[in-house]
């Protein structure tokens, strides 16, 4: 397969799976570490409406499906990858990175949230991604 192709579908292939693995802990998020009293978590202008009465443990779930869904994509597309597997995992963590970017603006939140996410739980996560896979 041409190198090029095959990059490409790994990159493809790490967002995909890092997406699932992302979502996957957000959906048992809330079984485990309930939300608010009287907050709708289930649309995003709910989220919104209510993401003030969150506590730090309601952050955690959020966190991990951020840091774990960019570790695992990273991490597949470094496996995939042909050549050039440090940047086609670090594409993978930027791409969530924006996302999580993107989704922090919408949402808001508070601001040891947004630091800690977006300094630890993308770019980091795809280069232990890379890191884990070359082993």
């Amino acid at each position: 397969m041409n190198p090029v192709v095959k990059n490409i579908l790994a990159v493809v292939a790490g967002i995909v799976v890092g997406s699932i693995v992302n979502m996957g802990i957000i959906m048992i998020s809330g079984s485990i570490i309930p939300p608010p009293e009287g907050a709708d978590i289930t649309t995003m202008e709910g989220l919104k409406a209510s993401i003030h009465f969150f506590e730090p443990k309601h952050f955690i779930f959020p966190f991990l499906a951020h840091a774990l869904g960019t570790l695992v994509g990273a991490f597949i597309a470094t496996k995939i990858a042909a050549t050039r597997k440090l940047l086609m995992a670090l594409l993978v963590g930027l791409f969530f990175l924006i996302g999580g970017t993107v989704n922090i603006a919408m949402l808001g939140g508070p601001m040891w949230f947004t630091a800690l996410d977006i300094i630890v739980a993308y770019m980091p996560m795809g280069y232990l991604g890379y890191k884990l896979a070359k082993k």
